[in-house]
């Protein structure tokens, strides 16, 4: 597996790939990876000839308060579980290849990224869609995957794509979880025993609306109070977010009559989670989006 550091290298690499006939796959990540990268890489195998995997902790989507400092760094172990799931390069710049001067020039895209978890990270988005642009500038890739985890992520790039002709297919994979469904998040090695257990609530608060769902509930009112409800019983657990939105601008909605995305964001001790599932009438109780792991109901 080739690892490379600069822009031109990086863009020779690709280049001979495609003067060798071969399509071009892309996972941008920030390292600390997991099954849930692994998978993403996975699917971009399965799909293109030449696979590449940025590892980049982009200080431009960290607010002043955030984790950038203590974000984990995991390169030789990030670089083997590439290779060993089908990446081709693995693209690790520094922020001084990426932002060599000040920067002032911004990818901006409006109205989704004001709600959801860009209420609670002004400017988060803004750093997403600069970086993964430029990245796209880099790799210039033929496809690029993106987890569902980060569902308001993928739904900003997509638009982005879209509406800036961007030459690229973004491919949504499934959510990984852990055996008792936890979603997958590098975030995730900052709990503690106690917190770890507790941050099931996520998924539980999820499982309640989708079992008061399959019920007949289809009032978005109703179902945040429940998932409220079991998140309180967690004494670590406090609530940024839970929002009942339309799949597509993520508008709130008031009642779902069509597929639906629920989305929240809690707080565990001092490590913020983010979790989702899509609700779609008529199929009742666990017709969950991106879900790749079976899960156990804990009650």
């Amino acid at each position: 597996m080739i690892i490379t550091n600069s822009i031109d290298d990086t863009r020779k690499q690709i280049a001979a790939a495609r003067r060798a006939g071969k399509t071009i796959g892309f996972v941008p990540t920030m390292g600390a990876l997991h099954e849930g990268h692994f998978s993403l890489i996975r699917a971009a195998r399965q799909k293109c000839d030449f696979v590449v995997v940025s590892i980049f902790v982009n200080p431009t989507q960290f607010g002043p308060a955030e984790d950038l400092d203590k974000y984990p760094r995991t390169f030789s172990q990030d670089c083997q579980g590439c290779s060993l799931n089908g990446a081709d390069m693995v693209f690790a710049p520094d922020s001084q290849v990426m932002y060599p001067d000040e920067n002032l020039t911004w990818v901006n895209v409006e109205n989704i990224t004001d709600r959801l978890c860009g209420a609670s990270r002004p400017g988060h988005f803004r750093g997403v869609t600069t970086v993964v642009t430029k990245l796209f500038n880099i790799v210039q890739p033929d496809i690029a995957c993106f987890g569902q985890k980060d569902a308001q992520q993928v739904s900003v790039i997509e638009t982005m794509v879209r509406q800036l002709n961007m030459p690229v297919t973004i491919i949504r994979c499934p959510i990984v979880r852990e055996p008792d469904g936890l979603a997958m998040s590098s975030r995730n090695r900052y709990l503690e025993p106690a917190e770890r257990q507790q941050a099931l609530c996520l998924r539980l608060a999820l499982d309640k609306a989708a079992e008061l769902f399959a019920a007949g509930c289809t009032e978005a009112a109703t179902l945040i109070t429940a998932m409220e409800n079991v998140i309180r019983q967690y004494p670590l657990a406090r609530i940024d977010y839970i929002a009942i939105v339309d799949d597509q601008l993520l508008c709130p909605i008031e009642k779902i009559e069509t597929q639906t995305l629920i989305a929240l964001a809690v707080f565990i001790g001092k490590t913020r989670l983010i979790d989702n599932t899509t609700l779609t009438p008529p199929y009742g109780p666990y017709a969950h989006a991106g879900e790749t792991c079976q899960w156990r109901q804990l009650r």
